[in-house]
């Protein structure tokens, strides 16, 4: 057997007994813990952001010591899907839903999902190098309209351009940042462009005006407004078909 076999064989061991130490370590403050394709998942309150990330920190048995990354999400529109899978033909390209996915709807008729009841939130991605483990957390940030957590900097310095990014693209707000501004986009840029809301357009445009030697800002003129979906299949139903079919067979 490989040393690759091996290594897989006690991971799943391992990673179950990672998460019974997470769930007793973190007690109430864990929300959920998921298990799901190998991976865990833990999901916290904002308001236990930092308790919970200095416990995954510096608990013996944890020892999460390296912030991989760390990302914005908007959870609007989520779940929703851009392409009909399962109740269309499986010829042709009018598979295309007229959905409300990115770029589809104005905030007066925004998407709402009640299984997400806060549309911001933050993702953390950390590894032990001592114990060779990794793990996910997630916290909602409590208010869409300031999306608000505290930053991470002071347990993990590397977040520090992880958390600008947030910020420049998704508008979210970490609180105790020492310098928290735009790191993607110009200084005079308006709105978060990853927002699920965020014109596909932009709000304006820039240009280099030779007159005024200078680059310059002006409203929308030049651009059509556009939406370019990708087709990603999810759960096509051609394939649950095939798949009943090899299962019948098989008998």
């Amino acid at each position: 057997m490989s040393d690759d076999t091996d290594a897989s064989a006690g991971s799943d061991a391992e990673r179950s007994a990672l998460a019974r130490t997470l769930e007793t370590r973190l007690g109430q403050k864990l929300v959920k813990l998921d298990e799901t394709r190998g991976e865990i998942t833990i999901e916290v309150l904002p308001e236990n952001w930092l308790a919970v990330a200095v416990t995954l920190r510096d608990d013996p048995d944890l020892r999460f010591e390296q912030a991989m990354d760390l990302c914005g999400v908007d959870y609007l529109s989520w779940g929703q899907s851009e392409w009909d899978t399962t109740d269309v033909s499986s010829q042709g390209f009018s598979r295309g839903v007229e959905g409300a996915g990115p770029g589809r709807f104005d905030w007066a008729h925004r998407p709402r999902d009640e299984n997400i009841p806060h549309r911001f939130g933050v993702v953390l991605h950390l590894l032990s190098v001592s114990n060779n483990q990794r793990v996910r957390m997630r916290a909602h940030c409590a208010d869409d309209d300031l999306p608000l957590l505290p930053s991470l900097i002071g347990i993990w310095p590397s977040v520090d351009w992880f958390e600008r990014e947030a910020f420049d693209l998704f508008g979210i707000v970490f609180d105790g940042h020492p310098d928290l501004r735009r790191i993607l986009t110009d200084y005079g840029f308006v709105g978060h462009p990853f927002r699920k809301d965020f014109p596909l357009i932009g709000n304006v445009e820039v240009r280099y005006d030779p007159e005024k030697r200078r680059v310059v800002y002006e409203p929308i003129a030049s651009v059509e407004p556009r939406v370019l979906v990708p087709r990603t299949i999810r759960d096509d139903s051609r394939y649950v078909q095939v798949d009943a079919e090899r299962k019948v067979g098989a008998k």
